[in-house]
């Protein structure tokens, strides 16, 4: 497999083919996952819940995102790699340029960031100054204490349209890759078909271009819970590569996710 790119990506969008995503956190992991063949891995600040035990991942540093972009990029040869901007470190453009460019400098080839169409400022100066950008719209986890909680977002007319509007603002501004997570399978559809880059669900149904899933659950090792949308694939092999070959399979086939694992 060749080297992955934001590109790439977007090829295999246009082409039809399923991107599948996960998230890791170490060098060991990420090698796994680079040889399974997995497409981009992200480095998500979902380390704050499933490394350090907090109940959120507010808690987590641009200092942690760096350590941890750094041990994934070591184990890395091929898959693309992507980090988290953790809770306000972007909320003015100049700490946006200026922790973009820790992680960047740390091996990251994308930044993501959560956020609607105030972030548009933010993504063309990212952008311009060569920082790819992936957006993540619905329920965003740094926002948890403004939803009350780890809730499903887009089920309303004026919401989804809104959402809808932000994911075309967010393109236009230069994002190329768009997470949409916990938000009607319906809604993950549409947004798909209206925009041209790559969209990546977790909890957005199964139309949209790929999937990620946090590498906890995927092997059924969360010490908290396991969400709705997501599978152990490790309880269906007993070993780890295989789950996550397992995995990408599903997805590039388009048996996951399954109906129990969507919105409606």
């Amino acid at each position: 497999m060749a080297k992955i790119s934001t590109a790439s990506l977007l090829k295999m969008k246009q082409q039809g083919e399923k991107i599948s995503t996960i998230t890791a956190y170490d060098a060991s992991f990420a090698k796994l996952f680079d040889q399974a063949g997995i497409h981009a891995i992200l480095i998500g600040d979902s380390l704050g819940m499933v490394l350090q035990g907090e109940d959120s991942t507010l808690p987590v540093s641009i200092e942690d995102m760096a350590y941890h972009t750094r041990c994934v990029k070591r184990g890395i040869e091929e898959t693309l790699v992507i980090a988290d901007m953790p809770f306000m470190s972007y909320a003015t453009q100049e700490q946006a340029l200026t922790n973009a460019a820790v992680l960047m400098q740390a091996g990251a080839s994308m930044v993501k960031m959560e956020g609607g169409a105030w972030l548009n400022d933010t993504i063309s100066a990212l952008v311009e100054r060569g920082i790819p950008v992936c957006a993540h719209l619905g329920l965003t986890p740094q926002s948890v204490n403004i939803f009350g909680g780890f809730k499903v977002q887009g089920r309303e007319n004026d919401k989804a349209e809104q959402m809808i509007a932000d994911a075309k603002a967010l393109e236009g501004a230069g994002a190329q890759l768009l997470v949409l997570e916990c938000i009607p399978a319906s809604l993950g559809e549409a947004i798909t078909k209206a925009l041209t880059i790559p969209t990546i669900g977790i909890g957005a149904g199964k139309d949209t271009d790929g999937q990620i899933l946090v590498m906890h659950d995927a092997l059924g090792i969360a010490c908290n819970y396991m969400p709705k949308f997501s599978r152990n694939f490790l309880k269906d092999t007993g070993d780890i590569k295989q789950a996550v070959e397992l995995y990408i399979s599903e997805v590039s086939q388009g048996n996951f996710p399954g109906d129990e694992h969507i919105f409606k």
